[in-house]
């Protein structure tokens, strides 16, 4: 725990007593019904400044590290994912770091006051982890560009106050070259309602309620040329800035899911008699709970490593993928595990434990499947194949 410094501590007690007092009854009693985050609770959120963790003092943020914003994560995450991944519509959405000085001031400000939240628009039907496939049009028109084409897996769409989206504004150069051409632009429109010229529908999920997840058309979406955020026909290099902090968030909120599994198993097992006592001493009951309090800590500590590289500004692409796929691989173990000490009791939506496992197996295929960090792995370690 040489990571964790007392102002650390403080800032993940004041998060833990925060979930679990305003955030897990809200998750008990809506995800079940599929209901929506209220807004009180958003409220309570810019309160509490989780939408401006790591924005710098100077745009009114809290100008902490990404080590904060994971301790904060996995508390969240651990009375409902989905409140652990909405504070990132606010803290800097990815591609936030290539805004100029006068978006940072116009839109960062309000972001850290979770006025200004955001949906992030970049996997279409044919591009989830190709990126280089995007296939949806930006071409210029005087001083406007105009979007067209269909978009996939943008949640938050409707309730946010704008949408970065990526789409191709130029042919690549060549084949090997397929990711240039790509551009990011922020589309701001009125919260709850689409862009003018988009339409959307909501994709039927298993899980990760709390908020509808889209599928989007754009016809003729026209923006203005000051959206563009970053350089035009760099937008990979733009989300790739942003990648290591997304998987280290990803992995935060996959530890905090599987202490759920285990914090409710370790409680569940102490309560349930069976063979005259409690299912808690029965020494297969108790190697399981010790196999997945282990891997949490082991899942944590390569957390933290990473997330304190990634303030040192050091680069971490490769463990930051290795935390990514360890954490969410081990969370869907965990909450597995924590379902099966339930038994019957865990296969109903009476117990949260089936939450946390719904919601830790979407945390292997988003900010890149877990194939996907193995490719980066084994290309670091084996370089690229030459196909």
């Amino acid at each position: 725990m040489s990571y964790m410094t007392e102002e650390r501590r403080l800032i993940q007690e004041t998060a833990r007593e925060f979930a679990m007092r305003e955030v897990l009854p809200l998750a008990n009693k809506l995800d079940p019904e599929q209901g929506e985050i209220p807004m009180s609770l958003r409220d309570q959120l810019a309160e509490m400044g989780y939408f401006g963790i790591v924005i710098p003092e100077q745009y009114g943020g809290l100008g902490l590290g990404v080590f904060e914003y994971c301790l904060i994560t996995e508390e969240l995450a651990r009375a409902w994912m989905s409140v652990a991944s909405i504070i990132a519509r606010g803290n800097g959405l990815i591609g936030s770091r290539a805004m100029n000085e006068e978006q940072k001031r116009r839109y960062l400000t309000r972001m850290a006051k979770g006025e200004f939240l955001g949906a992030f628009s970049m996997s279409e039907p044919g591009a989830g982890s190709d990126i280089a496939n995007i296939s949806c049009r930006a071409k210029r028109d005087g001083d406007s560009w105009v979007i067209n084409g269909s978009k996939y897996w943008c949640t938050f769409a409707d309730g946010a106050d704008y949408i970065m989206i990526v789409a191709r504004t130029s042919e690549p150069p060549d084949n090997r070259r397929r990711h240039l051409g790509l551009s990011t632009f922020l589309i701001e429109k009125p919260r709850g309602a689409l862009p003018e010229g988009c339409q959307g529908n909501p994709i039927p999920k298993i899980g990760y309620f709390g908020w509808k997840t889209f599928e989007l058309a754009f016809d003729n979406c026209r923006v203005a040329g000051e959206c563009l955020v970053g350089e035009e026909g760099r937008a990979f290099y733009t989300v790739a800035q942003g990648l290591e902090k997304a998987r280290a968030h990803t992995a935060a909120r996959a530890i905090g899911l599987a202490r759920g599994g285990l914090e409710d198993a370790i409680e569940y097992a102490q309560q349930r008699v069976q063979f005259g006592q409690p299912i808690a001493e029965f020494q297969a009951i108790r190697f399981k709970l010790a196999q997945m309090a282990t891997e949490i800590e082991a899942s944590r500590q390569l957390m933290y490593h990473v997330c304190d590289q990634i303030d040192q500004k050091q680069r971490c692409d490769k463990e930051a993928s290795m935390v990514k796929l360890f954490a969410s691989e081990m969370a869907e173990r965990v909450t597995s595990e924590a379902l099966q000490i339930h038994g019957g009791a865990g296969y109903t939506k009476l117990h949260a434990v089936e939450r946390y496992w719904r919601d830790a197996r979407l945390t292997k295929i988003f900010e890149g499947t877990s194939e996907i960090q193995l490719r980066i792995i084994s290309d670091h370690l084996l370089g690229r194949p030459d196909k």
